[in-house]
């Protein structure tokens, strides 16, 4: 096997157990690293098939504590979700394989096919983006699984919320009051939880066709932390990334574009604010963890400091549209 970067390689342990979920006659030529978080590796692996030809799959190796759980939950939540989205139409990966435990490999592992495509992360080509992904979000949330996966989890409490350096202290302090209250009653739905751009791969036709080819969306991915919760938790998950990537404005849009798109939200006033704003005060907390990723992704005029400047214009902008 042949690897396109030292990081790239795979254990012995793992090698092993990836060979056996292969076709007869197939074997692993290469591999690739690719982006992932911080306590998973993940690679492309290039599976040479028996009529010489090529396949991908995916590899996510957990090799250190994670923030959302245990891996083993993590890697049973993803399977399943993978497992729940077989012929729903949502284009998300194939399970292969799942060691959660890691009883076949170095560590807890998880086999899927590739998807193409790549994240979008560019302010360029944003407006023909945002109704992509509000209709995708919505066909996520028409997925009627068999067997529920686990409630949500809120990701901050009211005595956890960081406000930025500089935050208006008037506004946060109300933002944080409406997130003391007990959580709205809530229809329930199928979540990704995780679901923003970075996780959404797009074809983009080449900047020199003739208009040949449209922009759209190839692939879902990390379903790791899917749940089932209100869909307006999905919403403002997605707005706050957008708000934070690409300017406040954007945060807001998402919202219309998602119920444009025939999404459903709370009907109430307060309890849409409960929702929307709670994300962002999650962000909070885990700024800086955020904003690494989004550099190193090619956006390094992402400074901690400038999305948390961002952040604070943002909860401004819901307490003013909402509060």
């Amino acid at each position: 096997m042949t690897n396109h970067d030292e990081a790239a390689t795979v254990r012995p342990l793992t090698l092993a157990w990836v060979h056996r979920h292969l076709e007869v006659g197939e074997r692993i030529v290469g591999a690739e690293a690719l982006h992932g978080g911080a306590t998973a590796e993940m690679r492309r692996l290039t599976i040479g098939t028996r009529n010489e030809s090529t396949r991908h799959l995916v590899l996510r190796s957990f090799v250190g504590p994670t923030r959302q759980g245990p891996a083993e939950d993590l890697l049973l939540r993803e399977a399943d979700a993978l497992t729940t989205l077989t012929g729903t139409g949502v284009p998300a990966p194939g399970l292969v394989a799942v060691d959660p435990t890691a009883a076949h490999c170095e560590y807890p592992s998880l086999l899927m096919t590739h998807m193409p495509g790549r994240p979008v992360l560019d302010d360029e080509g944003l407006e023909t983006r945002l109704p992509l992904l509000a209709r995708q979000l919505v066909a996520v949330h028409s997925v009627r699984p068999t067997d529920r996966p686990r409630e949500y989890v809120a990701l901050t409490t009211a005595d956890t919320v960081v406000p930025p350096e500089g935050a208006d202290a008037t506004v946060w302090s109300a933002a944080i009051d409406v997130i003391r209250k007990p959580a709205p009653r809530y229809e329930g739905r199928f979540l990704h939880r995780d679901f923003q751009p970075a996780n959404v791969l797009f074809h983009l036709p080449p900047a020199t066709s003739d208009g040949a080819g449209e922009v759209g969306i190839t692939g879902v991915v990390d379903w790791a932390a899917a749940s089932w919760g209100p869909a307006d938790l999905d919403v403002a998950h997605c707005s706050t990334n957008l708000a934070l990537l690409h300017g406040p404005e954007w945060g807001l849009r998402f919202t219309e574009a998602y119920q444009e798109a025939g999404g459903r939200l709370a009907a109430a006033v307060d309890e849409r604010l409960y929702w929307q704003v709670r994300e962002p005060l999650a962000f909070s907390e885990e700024v800086q963890w955020a904003a690494r990723p989004w550099r190193e992704a090619g956006r390094p005029e992402l400074t901690t400091r400038a999305v948390e400047e961002r952040l604070d214009t943002y909860v401004i902008s819901l307490m003013d549209a909402l509060g």
